[in-house]
């Protein structure tokens, strides 16, 4: 009777494992098949939607991320199941193919945008005439090469940016873009002045070069300060190196710039070139 009783709890037991298992074993691969992802080196916020199929946008919504560009190695990202924003991506990208012009979307870079398309950073160097591949910006229209209806493919030497040229300082976004006539020839992150010693506003002409200095104040004293370029006063624009903190006010009134962007602007902009400050 006991035998009887082992043998019935035995086969009870089977029964609900062979009933239970499938669900489980159909759960997990919606749980771990690609829906985190950990972010690695190099990697951006569009070259990982790319991966999976999905949209920069769905990704930032998904992980409440504020700021596309900033994310870091090692961070565990949630891949949102495709749906009407990947379409929509889909679509974008494909119109963008058919026409042969790529418009730079927040969270892209060089590197990415040449795997869309399957093509080389040289060759999108080549095609747009771009001399640093980290300096392009969010609705540059690039020429894709080899596609139908771009200049860059035929061999043809760049477009020369022609016209006035001029330097615009948006204190909201922290960023500086220079003009030349209607193409940006940079397009970067700053730091401005900090709320007790604040950046003035209002329109400005660069006054005089000065290639190295020492700059000082009220607790502070910096030795070797490059490529400065004074516009009103003691306020310059000029390369900084005691902090990397760029995108974010951290000056006594100047516009900090990397040392690499201040070297360019330096040498591209004339005494007389008009700088505009705004919010």
């Amino acid at each position: 009777m006991k035998s009887r009783r082992v043998i019935i709890m035995v086969l009870v037991i089977a029964l609900f494992a062979t009933v239970w298992m499938p669900a489980v074993a159909s759960a997990a691969p919606s749980e771990a098949g690609g829906k985190i992802h950990i972010v690695r080196r190099g990697q951006t916020l569009s070259s990982i939607a790319a991966r999976y199929g999905v949209s920069p946008k769905a990704i930032a919504k998904a992980n409440n991320l504020r700021d596309w560009n900033v994310i870091y190695v090692g961070q565990r990202l949630r891949i949102p199941k495709k749906g009407g924003g990947a379409s929509a991506a889909n679509a974008q990208t494909n119109n963008t193919r058919s026409s042969g012009v790529h418009t730079v979307r927040r969270g892209e870079n060089l590197s990415s945008i040449a795997a869309k398309y399957g093509v080389t950073v040289a060759a999108f160097k080549n095609a747009n005439g771009i001399r640093n591949v980290n300096r392009i910006y969010v609705g540059q229209r690039l020429n894709i090469p080899g596609r139908k209806g771009n200049t860059g493919s035929s061999g043809a030497a760049p477009k020369v940016a022609t016209g006035r040229k001029w330097v615009e300082v948006d204190l909201s976004r922290q960023r500086l873009i220079a003009h030349h006539g209607n193409t940006v020839v940079l397009n970067t992150a700053i730091s401005t002045g900090l709320r007790r010693t604040p950046t003035p506003i209002g329109t400005y002409r660069v006054r005089n070069h000065i290639r190295r200095q020492t700059m000082s104040g009220p607790g502070y004293r910096l030795p070797n300060v490059q490529f400065v370029m004074y516009f009103v006063g003691a306020y310059a624009i000029h390369g900084t190196y005691w902090h990397n903190n760029f995108g974010r006010p951290m000056s006594h009134g100047c516009i900090n710039l990397r040392n690499g962007d201040a070297r360019f602007l330096y040498k591209w902009a004339n005494n007389g070139t008009k700088v505009v400050i705004h919010r």
